[in-house]
């Protein structure tokens, strides 16, 4: 589904969250967190806070929804100039050019550092959540597209649910093309713009293209994530639908454990009423004995 800048993409479902908070139920059950949480990997030269601030219309319209929480990748971005000293700001997720630096266009080379910052993400993923979904601008909606093919294919021990990829594209590096392999189901949203001139919206339509339950927004601007009043309803739309799975699962879930519990107390209860017919039987013939024997 494609949404332009007079249309919206997505359809709206009634959402069992949004009042934002969380209810606890018994110790037995499922603790009901009423937002999912998302993992958000920034661009090049982005680091987490400065992708946070650049988010923060978009953080609005889906905050009643989702909470989003932004790390920075492991590695400083080679400087701009040869002789210049590199920015602590300025991260890169990997390099996939000999000289070290990045260019999405770039095809058939490296991927320096990808390992360490795919064990960053993992460590993320692991410590700082438990976490639904993945979020990426440009280099971070690439390596977000990574990721979700490694986890197709059970090579990473990231799991997402859903994602959300701005400006993203297919890696050119090789070691990566065994990720594209399988067709990826979970449902994502791809945002890019019309007039990107960094990374091309051929390119994120080919991104899309491996992807199978997918929503496209396009805006006539260039490269950056979009958050104005054209696309609120369509990033509303998404997360109430997100939402709504994730709370769905959850009750399916907590009436599962409910019913495992019911079993194993029903089971408990007919050995102890076997235990105690057995007790009472060797009881009886305990006693019939000493009758005899006096």
């Amino acid at each position: 589904m494609t949404n332009n800048d007079t249309e919206t993409a997505g359809s709206s479902r009634e959402s069992g969250g949004g009042s934002g908070g969380a209810s606890t139920s018994s110790a037995s059950k499922v603790e009901i967190t009423e937002k999912v949480r998302v993992l958000c990997l920034h661009g090049y030269r982005q680091d987490a806070d400065s992708f946070k601030n650049k988010l923060g219309s978009f953080r609005k319209f889906a905050g009643k929804y989702a909470d989003f929480v932004f790390i920075s990748a492991p590695h400083v971005a080679a400087p701009l100039e040869p002789n210049a000293e590199p920015v602590e700001q300025q991260r890169s997720w990997w390099a996939n050019k000999d000289d070290g630096t990045f260019k999405g266009t770039n095809k058939g080379g490296p991927a320096y550092g990808f390992q360490d910052s795919l064990h960053a993400v993992e460590e993320a993923w692991k410590t700082q959540g438990p976490f639904q979904g993945l979020l990426g601008f440009s280099q971070g909606a690439c390596f977000v597209g990574l990721i979700c093919g490694l986890a197709k294919k059970k090579l990473t021990s990231i799991r997402p649910e859903f994602a959300v990829l701005s400006s993203g594209f297919i890696s050119g590096s090789l070691v990566h093309m065994s990720a594209y392999e399988e067709r990826i189901t979970i449902p994502t949203l791809h945002v890019y713009g019309l007039t990107d001139e960094i990374i091309p919206k051929d390119m994120s339509e080919s991104l899309a293209a491996l992807f199978k339950n997918v929503e496209v927004i396009e805006h006539n601007g260039g490269h950056y994530f979009p958050a104005t009043a054209q696309q609120k309803q369509a990033y509303i739309n998404f997360f109430q639908d997100r939402l709504q799975e994730f709370l769905e699962h959850l009750e399916l879930q907590q009436s599962s454990n409910a019913s495992f519990i019911d079993s194993a107390e029903e089971d408990d209860g007919g050995v102890t009423d076997a235990n105690d017919a057995e007790v009472a039987a060797v009881t009886a013939a305990a006693g019939s004995g000493m009758d005899d024997s006096d």
